[in-house]
């Protein structure tokens, strides 16, 4: 019997949609077995929950975290994210799941042309690559260890003397703490990467010069809402600039990182030498090349002036609020030094005055979701399913001001700390200013001691005071969010020499 053949656009009429419902009916039963995203918001078409978030993220993440618990999700554009806001929460994207979730989300106007991240970079590296990881142990080892920021601190000393200096010449004058400390950390850092100042202290104002201005720009784009981040699929038209802006500021920072990079080697080629090895000579020992030493210098500057001055500014701040606490860390000061020259060393034996600091941590952490953190692949954490991709926040804000883990949070007491093994190292979840994990921030030793340091002469050497007589029991502490958490208003404050 002779067998009919049915004719091709039969075969895909009729076998074509089969298969398509059979492959519906196939994903929608794994999709049923599949743990639910955690709970949160409903969101808006396409918008999904943008308009209810506001200019301080942080905060409306942790008011819908009392909501719908400690782990949520929210739809922000067509992206989704997860942020955690508990130290339980923390403790399972940090340290349970880290490999899952150490791949960094990187801004898209930080995606520069020309610069691979995964090779170069350490902050903003995207993978855990084996450069990375080489990269961040010669850091740890060669820069930033205890012995070597140990061997930094005649620098930091010296610097900040040229701080207590230039304050004398502005006696009973306006001073903007935020400006001035910068300064100083950028010299630090100037001088810990090329034995030299890049900001000059000597005039009657702070003058930045073009790296500061480059720097403060470029992380002023990069901290922008973008559109590109937002809606993944429309980043390649960078509807608002914002990559091609930060692009021209990284190149321009690049000419003078060259400058000084191609004035090492010339004085190295010629048998000469700098007064004291610097990162750079650590770089150029290793074998970096210009794209290397251009891109891991501004990640270096970038990471270690704001995180560092917004955290003696918010000191500050609190402690000119909190008079009685003032009172305290400074008898405790002048008690230790008892008219002996002020040093680094003095500072370990200053427990208020550190209790005082993590406080300051606890209330006001640099980075209130640390840096984004993205899924490498779907996995289920504590019963919900975590897409691949999803972006992941950790909210140490909100954890650091959770009533059931601090008593009294919403108040400034550093007593809270004194007698307390609780640090800022990653080991206690519920404090984590500088994060845990393979993302640890590298440079807790080196911040560490120059906060302390600077915070410690400011209160030794100067009486303070706000401007016109302010009451400082009203000082306005509204936060203004970005890469770093920073006051809406720069803290302005009257210094008076102590006698």
């Amino acid at each position: 019997m002779e067998v009919q053949t049915l004719p091709l656009p039969l075969i895909l009429v009729v076998i074509l949609p089969t298969i398509y419902v059979l492959l519906k009916c196939i994903n929608g039963f794994s999709s049923s077995r599949r743990k639910p995203l955690p709970p949160g918001p409903k969101g808006w078409p396409i918008v999904g929950s943008l308009p209810h978030i506001g200019k301080l993220p942080h905060i409306s993440m942790a008011k819908f975290s009392q909501i719908y618990g400690p782990f949520i999700s929210v739809k922000l554009g067509s992206r989704v994210v997860v942020v955690a806001s508990s130290p339980a929460t923390a403790t399972e994207i940090l340290k349970t799941h880290d490999r899952l979730f150490a791949t960094r989300l990187v801004p898209d106007a930080n995606k520069n042309e020309g610069v691979d991240l995964n090779r170069m970079g350490l902050l903003f590296a995207p993978e855990c690559t084996d450069s990375w990881k080489v990269l961040r142990a010669l850091c740890r080892t060669e820069l930033l260890s205890v012995r070597a920021v140990e061997s930094q601190a005649g620098l930091r000393e010296k610097k900040v003397g040229e701080m207590v200096k230039y304050l004398e010449r502005r006696e009973g004058s306006v001073v903007n703490i935020g400006e001035l400390v910068f300064a100083i950390v950028y010299n630090i850092l100037g001088n810990v990467i090329f034995s030299r100042d890049l900001i000059d202290l000597e005039g009657e104002g702070v003058s930045g010069g073009l790296i500061k201005s480059l720097i403060s720009q470029a992380v002023h784009l990069i901290a922008t809402p973008n559109v590109s981040d937002l809606y993944p699929g429309l980043a390649s038209l960078d509807l608002q600039g914002l990559r091609r802006k930060v692009s021209k500021c990284y190149k321009e920072m690049c000419t003078v990182w060259e400058g000084l990079v191609e004035e090492r080697r010339k004085t190295l080629a010629m048998g000469g030498a700098s007064e004291r090895e610097d990162f750079l000579d650590v770089f150029l020992a290793n074998g970096f090349d210009k794209n290397q030493i251009n891109w891991l210098t501004t990640e270096l500057f970038v990471a270690g002036s704001d995180t560092t001055t917004v955290t003696v500014e918010w000191a500050m701040a609190e402690l000119l609020k909190n008079r009685e606490v003032m009172r305290k860390v400074c008898e405790e000061i002048e008690s230790e030094l008892r008219n002996k020259p002020f040093s680094e060393s003095h500072v370990s034996q200053l427990p208020y005055l550190n209790a005082c600091i993590k406080e300051t941590l606890r209330m006001h952490p640099a980075a209130p979701f640390l840096l984004p953190r993205q899924a490498l692949e779907t996995w289920e954490v504590m019963g919900y399913t975590i897409p691949k991709g999803a972006q992941v926040l950790v909210n140490v804000w909100a954890i650091a001001r959770d009533p059931s883990m601090w008593d009294d949070p919403l108040s400034f007491k550093p007593e809270r700390f004194l007698d307390s093994n609780v640090d800022y190292k990653g080991h206690h979840y519920e404090f984590l200013p500088f994060g845990s994990g393979r993302r640890t921030c590298v440079g807790i030793p080196m911040a560490s001691k120059q906060v302390a340091l600077i915070l410690a002469s400011l209160l030794h050497y100067f009486d303070w005071s706000l401007p016109n007589g302010g009451d400082p029991t009203e000082l306005d502490v509204t936060e203004k969010f970005g890469i770093v958490l920073q006051k809406e208003k720069p803290l302005l404050f009257v210094p008076t020499r102590k006698p």
